[in-house]
C-alpha cells in the first residue's frame, strides 16, 4: 500500500500545481468562446485517456443544452464555418487530433486547444490555447538499483496522468462557471440527463 499512498499524494500535488498555474485570461476566453457557440455545433476530440476526459466534458455541455458531439461517434455531423472544436492533447502533437483540427480549421471552425505545450503543432493552429501543465519530474537514471541507492525514483503518476486528471478537473470546474454565467441549476441539468442508461 506504500506505493498507493505515495502515488495519490504525488498525483494530488501535481494536479494542484497544474491547476494553480492555469492563466485566468485563458479560462475567461474559453468561456466566452463556448457561450458564443451556444446553438452552433461543438466538437470535442481527444485520443485515449484524453478522449475519455473529452467525452465527460461533452456530456456536461449537453446537460447545459449545448449542441455538442464527440469525434468518432457515428452521429457526429459535418463541421463547418463558425463551429467550435475543443481539441485535447497533452503533447499537442497527437496525430489524429492535429489532423482533425487542421481539417476543421480549413472549413472555418474555431479551435480551442487544451495542451501542456502551447508552441506545439496543435497550439500553433488553434485560435485559443488553454495551457494545463503535465508531469515535470522524469528520472534520468535508467538503472533501477542505482536509482534506489541514490534515492532517485520514477514518478508514480505514469505517462499523462497529471495532464489528464488536471484536464478533467479543469473542465468540470469550467462547467460550474458556465452554470453561473447561464443561470442554470443542477435541476436543469438533471432534466437533460439520460433516462435510459
Amino acid at each position: 500500500m506504500l506505493a498507493f499512498r505515495e502515488a495519490y499524494k504525488e498525483i494530488l500535488e501535481g494536479v494542484r500545481d497544474a491547476l494553480s498555474s492555469v492563466d485566468e485570461g485563458q479560462v475567461k476566453r474559453m468561456v466566452e468562446l463556448l457561450l458564443d457557440s451556444y446553438g452552433r455545433r461543438i466538437l470535442v476530440m481527444g485520443v485515449g485517456r484524453s478522449g475519455l476526459v473529452g467525452k465527460s466534458f461533452a456530456m456536461r455541455l449537453m446537460h447545459l443544452g449545448f449542441n455538442v458531439y464527440v469525434l468518432g461517434e457515428t452521429i457526429t455531423p459535418a463541421i463547418g464555418e463558425g463551429d467550435l472544436i475543443i481539441s485535447i492533447s497533452g503533447s499537442g502533437s497527437t496525430k489524429l487530433v492535429v489532423t482533425a483540427s487542421e481539417i476543421a480549421k480549413d472549413v472555418g471552425a474555431k479551435i480551442i486547444a487544451i495542451t501542456s505545450y502551447p508552441e506545439s503543432e496543435l497550439g500553433r493552429i488553434s485560435d485559443h490555447v488553454v495551457q494545463i501543465k503535465g508531469r515535470t519530474k522524469i528520472a534520468k537514471e535508467t538503472d533501477y538499483f542505482l536509482r534506489q541507492i541514490t534515492g532517485v525514483h520514477e514518478p508514480l503518476a505514469p505517462l499523462g496522468t497529471i495532464f489528464e486528471v488536471s484536464s478533467m478537473i479543469f473542465l468540470d470546474s469550467l462547467i460550474a462557471e458556465l452554470m453561473v454565467r447561464m443561470g442554470k441549476t443542477e435541476e436543469d441539468m438533471r432534466n437533460r440527463h439520460a433516462t435510459i442508461e
